[in-house]
């Protein structure tokens, strides 16, 4: 696949792709005989390995950190492991934080659905 098609598959741009490249996050880019890039299953993989992480919030260090372990293969298995390990701790607390936020919307929501009504007369801000 070119680096348009890849771009509009995974909707990144080829600006980000080439930067992936650059920072390591997607080493080994398969080239054509001339040169240009020619995405295959296992980059395409990498890619949306990469930009799930990168939804979620892991940062990018992290990211390259964990791209330069794989490079060097299975010796880096516990070393890999430990880093997701680390990296779903923070996810898990970050969705906890989240809910929480949620929650305080939604009454926020409902105590202002309440007023607006005509339900509620006693209006303080919580």
């Amino acid at each position: 696949m070119t680096i348009a098609e890849v771009g509009k598959k995974y909707n990144l741009t080829p600006d980000t792709l080439r930067y992936y490249e650059r920072i390591g996050l997607l080493s080994k880019v398969p080239r054509t005989d001339n040169g240009i890039r020619n995405y295959d299953d296992k980059t395409c993989q990498r890619i949306e390995f990469v930009k799930c992480m990168r939804n979620a919030g892991v940062e990018i260090e992290i990211l390259i950190e964990y791209m330069h372990l794989m490079e060097k293969g299975k010796s880096t298995v516990k070393a890999r492991k430990q880093l997701l390990e680390e990296q779903k701790k923070k996810l898990v607390e970050k969705q906890k934080n989240i809910n929480e936020t949620i929650d305080r919307l939604n009454y926020k929501l409902k105590l202002y659905e309440e007023i607006i009504a005509g339900k509620r007369k006693d209006f303080t801000e919580e």
